[in-house]
């Protein structure tokens, strides 16, 4: 899932550029801030979900290492 929130929060700072560049309606320019900052959290949540599906599963499967991220 972090693949898709980082593509979301990437899509919503290039639409912002695109649309501050073509001197597009302001509520557009807040739209496009607001989902990349409402992004961030939801990708917090989801690195954090990650972490402990992959803590259950090595306790559930030992032959499932977990391994450290760098």
């Amino acid at each position: 899932m972090v693949p898709f929130a980082l593509s979301g929060i990437a899509s919503f700072a290039l639409a912002g550029v695109i649309l501050l560049v073509a001197d597009a309606p302001d509520a557009w320019l807040w739209t496009c801030l607001s989902g990349l900052l409402l992004g961030i959290p939801g990708l917090l949540t989801m690195i954090r979900h990650d972490a402990h599906r992959r803590r259950r599963r090595a306790l559930s499967h030992p032959e499932f290492s977990v391994t450290a991220e760098s």
